[in-house]
This record gives C-alpha cells, sequence and structure tokens, in this order.
C-alpha cells in the first residue's frame, strides 16, 4: 500500500481537526487555543516529548524512532491566520470577526499532526523527529523568535523542512528547486516635505505631492536599468498619502511600499539606489524626502542535498509525473527563510487544485483533498532522511 493510502484511516479526523482550526482562526502570536490543541494531539498520539512557550506561543514535539542514531531532522509548520475577513459559506467558517485562515496554515498544521500520528504508531525510521509548530509567520517573524528562543540549540537539527499549500498548481503535484525559491522581503517608507501653500498660488509653494509623483517614477527605474537584467528585483509603490483639502498644497506627504530581491547585492543595491534617488528627485524640486528601509523576510533559499531528498521522498508518495525539481521561484516572501539560514534544508510547494482561489483572498478555503499527499510526504521525508538500517 502507498504511503498516501497508509494514512487514509486518519483524514476523517484530520479533516475535523482542519475544519475546528478553520473557523477559530487566530492571528501572530495570539495562537493560544491553536497551540494547545496541537500539544493536546501530539500527546494523545504519543509523541515522546511536547515542549510549548517556544518563540512565545511555539509547539516543538519530539519523536524518537527505532534503532539508536543521534541523527535528528526538523519538520515545520506554520499555525497563524491572518487579518482578513472571511467571504466564504463552508459551515466551518471563521468565527472571529475580521480574522481567517487565508493562506491554508490550519491546513499546514493539520498535515503535520498527521504525519505526527503516523510516525508515532509506526516509527519506521531510526533517529529524531523534531515536529517544529511555528507562531507569526505571516507578520510577526515567528521562525526567527523561536530560532532566538534557543530552537536549535535545545531541539538540534541536522537539517530542516518546510512545506507550503500552492493553489495554481495540480492537485497533491509537489515542487521545488535548488537555491531561491521565495524572494527577500523589504519594507519602505518615504517621507516628502517641502513648503505648503494655496492651490492657486502654487509658485509660493515647494510642492511634495509633485515631488513624490516624481519619486513614484523614478524609483522605476531601479529595476529597469540598475539592476542586471539576468537578475530579480521588484520595487512597489503601494501607498502615497498626503493633502486634506482641494485647494491646499500639503507640507508633507508620505509614500510606502515593498522591494523584493534574491540577491544580496541586489537587496544592497535597491536600499542604496532608493536612498540616492529620492533624495536627489526631492531636491530637484525643493524638498526633502527621508527614506527608511526596513529589511524583512531574507531569501529563502533550498540547499542542493536536502532538495534532492525531498525529491526522492515526494516521488515515493506521488510520482515522478507529479514532481517538479525546477520550479519557477516567487516574488512572495516566507519567514523559513530564517530556519534556513540557520540550517540546511528545503521549502516545497504542495498543489491544492488549479482552479483554487488565491493565497491571501477573502474566498481562500484550504482544499482538504491535498490532506493526504501532505501528510504522506511528510511521512516519506522521515523514512527517507532517516532509513533504518537493513
Amino acid at each position: 500500500m502507498s504511503i498516501a493510502g497508509r494514512v487514509e484511516p486518519y483524514i476523517d479526523e484530520l479533516v475535523a481537526i482542519r475544519h475546528d482550526l478553520h473557523a477559530h482562526p487566530e492571528i501572530a502570536f495570539e495562537e493560544n487555543r491553536t497551540a494547545a490543541l496541537v500539544a493536546e494531539k501530539l500527546k494523545e498520539y504519543g509523541v515522546d516529548e511536547v515542549h510549548t512557550g517556544i518563540g512565545r506561543t511555539g509547539v516543538v514535539g519530539v519523536l524518537r524512532g527505532h534503532g539508536g542514531s543521534n541523527r535528528a531532522i526538523g519538520l515545520r509548520a506554520d499555525m497563524d491566520a491572518l487579518p482578513i475577513t472571511e467571504k466564504t459559506d463552508v459551515p466551518y467558517r471563521s468565527t472571529v470577526d475580521g480574522k481567517m485562515h487565508a493562506c491554508g496554515h490550519d491546513g499546514h498544521t493539520t498535515m503535520l499532526l498527521g504525519a505526527a500520528r503516523y510516525l508515532a504508531e509506526h516509527r519506521d525510521f531510526d533517529g529524531t523527529v523534531h515536529l517544529i509548530f511555528q507562531p507569526a509567520e505571516e507578520r510577526g517573524g515567528g521562525a526567527d523568535f523561536m530560532i532566538r528562543d534557543g530552537l536549535f540549540e535545545r531541539f538540534n537539527c541536522e537539517s530542516v523542512f518546510g512545506m507550503h499549500n500552492m493553489p495554481g498548481r495540480p492537485l497533491g503535484s509537489i515542487a521545488m528547486r535548488t537555491g531561491p525559491i521565495m524572494a527577500a522581503s523589504d519594507i519602505i517608507r518615504i517621507v516628502v516635505r517641502g513648503t505648503g501653500g494655496h492651490g492657486a498660488w502654487p509658485h509660493q509653494t515647494r510642492d511634495p505631492i509633485v515631488a513624490g509623483a516624481h519619486i513614484v517614477t523614478a524609483l522605476q527605474s531601479i529595476a529597469s536599468r540598475r539592476v542586471d537584467p539576468i537578475h530579480s528585483a521588484v520595487v512597489s509603490i503601494t501607498t502615497f498619502r498626503g493633502g486634506t483639502g482641494g485647494s491646499v498644497v500639503p507640507e508633507e506627504i508620505e509614500l510606502g511600499g515593498t522591494c523584493r530581491s534574491f540577491l544580496p547585492e541586489v537587496r544592497d543595491l535597491i536600499e542604496a539606489e532608493m536612498k540616492r534617488i529620492c533624495t536627489e528627485v526631492a531636491s530637484a524640486f525643493g524638498a526633502v524626502a527621508e527614506v527608511d528601509y526596513s529589511r524583512g523576510y531574507p531569501t529563502t533559499v533550498n540547499a542542493p542535498e536536502e532538495t534532492e531528498l525531498a525529491a526522492a521522498a515526494a516521488r515515493r508518495v506521488v510520482g515522478a509525473h507529479a514532481v517538479e525539481t525546477d520550479v519557477t521561484p516567487l516574488m512572495g516572501a516566507e519567514d523559513f527563510a530564517f530556519m534556513l539560514g540557520a540550517r540546511p534544508g528545503t521549502y516545497i510547494w504542495l498543489g491544492t487544485g488549479e482552479d483554487r482561489p488565491w493565497l491571501h483572498a477573502p474566498d481562500f478555503d484550504f482544499n482538504d483533498a491535498a490532506i493526504p499527499a501532505g501528510v504522506g510526504y511528510w511521512v516519506s521525508l522521515v523514512e527517507t532522511a532517516l532509513p533504518r538500517p537493513d
């Protein structure tokens, strides 16, 4: 029987858990109910150790296989929801106003719980598995919090693995690549200050709106004219705030947005060019600009050896035809990057259907039909990475 087939007896319970999590979403560092449910289930399944409160609301289960190996790996699932009002009509829709599982972390948590149950019952591996349930992936950098709280000192992993559901890809397919798979994400805030006045006498002002508009246009030259064309960069201005009345030129306006890149040298270039362009363009209009460039999640980089191992594990579950090993990376960001900066590993995408709503949409709902493949992948990964001696 296939690995996915062997987890079929758990599916009804796992779907019920997923629906319960979906109905009770908790955002970054508020995952108290979720963490309590995870800890309860890990204990119920017979996981050897259950540790809570790591990185505030994180949970780690420790599971030992048969044999005497001192090798250990980590499997990570994120638990948090988003501050979005749900617009689905499913019976298990969010019961919390303004919060919902719009990214499928309820499914991620459920699939790792399913793997915990199977692995605890069978233990067909030699070594230790650390089951890492992480808070605050969306906005709080929960992976970094867990690391700084001693995650890998307390639970030493030679490698660590992550997974994310991916709508738009065939159901049950698995995709990955060696090297960068998700971008670094930075936040920018630009304040442009001029001299306000009456809109009927603009010559008496130093209009920050005009300066800001030219800054927005000029910043697009970073990706098109400063970054090597074979590399990737995104500079997006997403907010432009200023002014209070139709005849009033304001003294100050504020711009905001995000920058994305894969290479450290491109990230450095974007920051330097942004500060130069904002300063010089504002000066040309008699205004001044202040740039706050805040670096967020680093690039998510998959290690070669661990990616090959993950691909082999995936083929055992879904077949070679459903495994892609050179997928095009995305400019979205992922805080699992912090864990991959501390330990080698890999991050894969699990297809949840080509006709599913996109991530972070108010009508998003994780596809329960992907649970067997996700659980099966985790199980296969452990058995592949930590094989029992013949």
